[in-house]
């Protein structure tokens, strides 16, 4: 065990540039802005996070404008985990979360591949939208609707994106376990 109390150096520090540009600026900037929520450094916000969930998680909720078909009753039921549940009664549909970003831009890439039986695959916005609509075509002809459990035995791909997400965007219930998890790999 190491007696030195002082932490290591970072490795790498952002410029101020990098810092002011950030994600994190941009929402602690809404914070100020929409909520009267000012913070003057990460450990402060992260402060606030942690002592005020559901104000914290509510205010995430707003600011990447999640879209749902209802909304949340309450963000949090309880603070004993694992257990508790988030967002009660809201409904969403994680795929139209993933695709709202990218539907204009369809021959952008949205996954870019490779594994050991094939070379670099690109997989664009447009495709990856065609064949999740397919896939979940065919699983609805297959009688698999809302709640429904759909289970995989996949490698790492693209199509098994794919049909996670075809899953997801008609309600079903996806579990999937990748062959290149046991011991051999």
């Amino acid at each position: 065990m190491n007696s030195n109390t002082n932490p290591p150096a970072p490795l790498w520090t952002p410029d101020a540039d990098r810092v002011a540009n950030s994600r994190l600026t941009h929402y602690m900037d809404w914070l100020k802005a929409e909520k009267g929520l000012s913070f003057s450094d990460y450990p402060q916000l992260w402060d606030w996070s942690v002592d005020q969930l559901e104000s914290f998680y509510a205010s995430l909720w707003e600011y990447f404008d999640i879209r749902h078909s209802q909304p949340y009753t309450r963000v949090l039921d309880g603070h004993a985990m694992p257990g508790a549940k988030w967002f009660e009664g809201a409904r969403l549909n994680l795929a139209e979360q993933v695709f709202r970003f990218h539907i204009g831009d369809p021959g952008r890439p949205a996954i870019e591949s490779r594994s050991e039986l094939r070379g670099r695959q690109t997989l664009t916005w447009g495709e990856l939208h065609r064949q999740i609509a397919a896939t979940a075509a065919s699983l609805r002809g297959l009688g698999v609707g809302p709640g429904d459990r759909v289970v995989a035995y996949l490698p790492n791909i693209p199509e098994t994106v794919v049909a996670f997400l075809a899953c997801a965007s008609i309600g079903a219930v996806w579990s999937s376990c990748s062959p290149d998890m046991g011991t051999r790999s």
